[in-house]
């Protein structure tokens, strides 16, 4: 009996740590390599985003608009398609806030997309700037949100972009290259901030 038990709980450990488990992605850039962790609760992004990752959407795909201190946004198909044909319902989590780092899905704005349904391949890497506690506080009062401990302390001292918060849907973040993203967004910039140079990706997934 005891043995049964044994099995059924390491059973049932295995099959937690393979819910938990993330799929971890690499942003192969002309400047170098990001590497970006998708989240278990914004499925319906995160599997989007592997299926145009298997499709090769994203390859030779450029960053074609660039902000410094905002973000990086990316989703052009290398033949220039800029819309799969379809939108995300949105999958906004208050665990999940506009970071440096934070990995998010593009949309129209309120006036056409009332529902906050995010772009079908447009997604940003955020940049953003570090806040003083006051600025965090203004943005809670603005918004109607209410930011952890653990994510003022992230806005502080990594940055972000907090007025982003509860209006565009965040289903990632960098794990590694953070300093890549500075790179990118340091570029230099014409006509609707796309780099005069190209900044090229291709995106493949490391585990899944």
């Amino acid at each position: 009996m005891k043995k049964i038990c044994l099995i059924i709980c390491i059973l049932l450990g295995m099959t937690t740590q393979a819910q938990e488990k993330e799929t971890l992605v690499l942003i192969k850039t002309s400047l170098g390599d990001i590497t970006v962790k998708l989240y278990n609760d914004t499925p319906l992004h995160r599997d989007n985003f592997i299926k145009l990752i298997n499709e090769g959407w994203y390859n030779n795909s450029p960053f074609h608009r660039v902000i410094n201190n905002f973000m990086i946004q990316g989703g052009h198909n290398q033949d220039g398609s800029v819309d799969p044909g379809y939108t995300i319902p949105a999958e906004f989590r208050s665990n999940h806030i506009h970071k440096k780092g934070a990995l998010a899905a593009a949309r129209q704005g309120d006036h056409v997309n009332p529902k906050k349904a995010s772009s079908g391949c447009q997604f940003y890497i955020v940049q953003g700037q570090v806040l003083t506690e006051a600025h965090i506080q203004m943005y809670q009062q603005r918004l109607g949100l209410k930011f952890t401990e653990e994510q003022i302390k992230a806005y502080t001292t990594v940055g972000g972009t907090p007025h982003l918060d509860g209006e565009y849907t965040v289903f990632g973040e960098v794990v590694e290259g953070l300093d890549i993203i500075d790179k990118i967004a340091k570029v230099k910039t014409g006509y609707m901030d796309v780099p005069v140079e190209a900044v090229t990706m291709t995106i493949e997934i490391i585990n899944n």
